[in-house]
């Protein structure tokens, strides 16, 4: 998501950001392209004028204008105001401790991704230490109950159900359950229409009396643009809403939702689905979602992403590894997989600063990835252990198991090579630019 956008930003940027001094007519420009490529990306039109009068009336004044670099004051602006537009800082769900039960009523239209977004909330609130419980109280959809059963056996977590028709009492049988086992936090997955109706919206209102949530979050489908805010407020007027969870994050939308909710509902995005794994939600933080958008990347969230791979001792085992050449096909192996858990290679590109929006789906060889672990899980263990043994016949076997050639096999082989030899260099610079900072700081 936000590729077009953002590749819109940069361009501006770009084209403010290298002038020694700048003008009014510079800085109108500039806002009237931003102008274009918010209303490009489907932001509501009411939004657009606010944040274009804001920052035009902040760009225009002495302070931007007479400043030593006026075009990276003019960026912090403007990132400083979509910031606010985004809805200024994260905020999370308002539980109660674990000794106590939190209700969570999950809302939405048919197709808005409600049912697999009740999986990942619970497999995150599993991992924050809360006992979870699902409830299937989507009795409308075709296969929504057992649909939600599956996910639930997949991450671990009790998912109740009812042989019955009507959603409250499948939601107050699911308390009382809660209650007698123990369960500190109970995610309702609740029925949607194609389209909002007043018998959808009766029975909604009927479950949210019979469960008293702390939370009644909508799941908006992030591609729906526009549409995503109507529907947010018309949940908001008739239930009453706490937040908004969008799906389809990493889709291609333009980004009008997530630009335009909180100005127009008051509500605060708090968490965006970024892919169908179990782990694919992540919280809204509105100050890094605005420097991706600007093409200035992401790196906080890049590492928190790593942290959740790599834990300190496997990062010090393995530039250890590195360091003593003993870095092996397994070890490779092992990267390509945790590389994969990370999410796509072009959502992590994107969070880095200078190449958000600037490299294409098409510029990245997945299929050569692809291809490259295929032929390491062709191999045996012993020889992913010590690559010297993999002579010609183990060459020509390895090719026929990965449904590959020969010469992709020596291709892999030569790379790994090169690779070990330039990741060994690179730990030993580390490694001596930290003794040299240390004779600088003997203090440190």
């Amino acid at each position: 998501m936000l590729e077009k956008i953002t590749e819109k930003f940069v361009d501006i940027f770009r084209g403010i950001g290298g002038k020694a001094s700048i003008s009014e007519k510079n800085v109108e420009d500039a806002v009237d392209q931003i102008k274009m490529a918010l209303l490009e990306a489907d932001v509501n039109l009411r939004v657009v004028r606010r944040f274009i009068n804001s920052t035009l009336e902040e760009a225009k004044g002495e302070k931007v204008l007479r400043s030593v670099s006026p075009g990276q004051q003019f960026v912090k602006i403007v990132h400083d105001r979509m910031v606010t537009l985004l809805g200024d800082e994260n905020q999370d769900l308002a539980l109660k401790g674990p000794d106590t039960q939190s209700v969570i009523l999950l809302l939405g239209l048919q197709g808005s991704g409600k049912t697999t977004t009740a999986a990942k909330l619970a497999y995150r609130l599993k991992g924050k230490g809360r006992k979870v419980l699902l409830v299937a109280c989507d009795l409308v959809r075709p296969a929504a109950v057992e649909q939600l059963s599956v996910l639930g056996a997949q991450i671990g977590v009790a998912v109740h159900t009812e042989e019955t028709k009507d959603p409250v009492r499948v939601a107050s049988a699911a308390l009382a359950r809660a209650k007698r086992e123990s369960f500190d936090t109970v995610i309702i997955d609740t029925a949607g229409r194609l389209q909002i109706d007043e018998a959808l919206m009766a029975e909604l209102a009927r479950v949210r009396d019979a469960v008293n949530p702390l939370e009644s979050l909508l799941v908006a489908d992030a591609m729906t643009g526009q549409a995503a805010v109507e529907i947010a407020k018309t949940f908001d007027e008739k239930i009453g809403i706490t937040g908004v969870i969008l799906s389809k994050f990493d889709s291609d939308a333009r980004g009008g939702a997530a630009l335009s909710l909180k100005t127009v509902t008051g509500k605060a995005i708090k968490f965006i689905g970024t892919s169908e794994r179990p782990d694919g939600l992540e919280p809204f933080h509105p100050d890094r979602i605005a420097s991706r958008i600007l093409g200035m990347g992401d790196i906080v969230s890049l590492v928190e992403k790593a942290q959740t791979v790599y834990d300190q001792k496997e990062a010090e085992a393995l530039e250890k590894k590195l360091a003593q050449e003993n870095f092996t096909l397994e070890d490779y192996l092992d990267q390509l997989q945790k590389m994969k858990k990370m999410g796509s290679v072009k959502s992590m590109l994107d969070m880095i600063p200078g190449l958000a929006g600037q490299v294409n789906e098409d510029q990245i060889d997945l299929e050569a990835m692809k291809y490259e672990e295929a032929i390491l899980r062709s191999m045996t263990k012993k020889e992913r252990l010590n690559y010297l043994i993999i002579g010609p016949t183990r060459r020509s076997r390895i090719a026929r198991g990965s449904g590959t050639s020969v010469a992709e096999v020596n291709r892999l082989l030569k790379k790994f090579e090169k690779s070990r030899t330039m990741m060994k260099k690179m730990v030993k610079n580390k490694g001596a630019m930290a003794k040299y900072m240390a004779g600088q700081n003997p203090g440190a």
